[in-house]
């Protein structure tokens, strides 16, 4: 017979302990986004999307498409390269 320990728990103790990253500025997650849009990637969860953009200052309705979000995050990131 095997062990009782469920599968799994050493890895879920590695994650609940481990140390995290900091957190990234709101421009740079916006940079990876739109980075990872670029290779490829579609972004599935809507609600991040939103949260990176309002991050960035931008007002977003719930009801927006994702797309115009990201044209409009792309138009942010293009004024902050501009600016900084």
């Amino acid at each position: 017979m095997g062990s009782r320990r469920p599968k799994g728990i050493i890895a879920w103790l590695k994650a609940k302990f481990s140390v995290r990253p900091a957190p990234t500025s709101e421009v740079a997650r916006a940079q990876s986004l739109i980075a990872a849009i670029d290779r490829g990637g579609i972004p599935l969860n809507t609600a991040k999307v939103n949260a990176i953009a309002r991050d960035l200052g931008l007002e977003v309705s719930r009801h927006a498409a994702v797309e115009q979000t990201i044209l409009r995050i792309r138009q942010a990131l293009t004024r902050v390269g501009r600016d900084g």
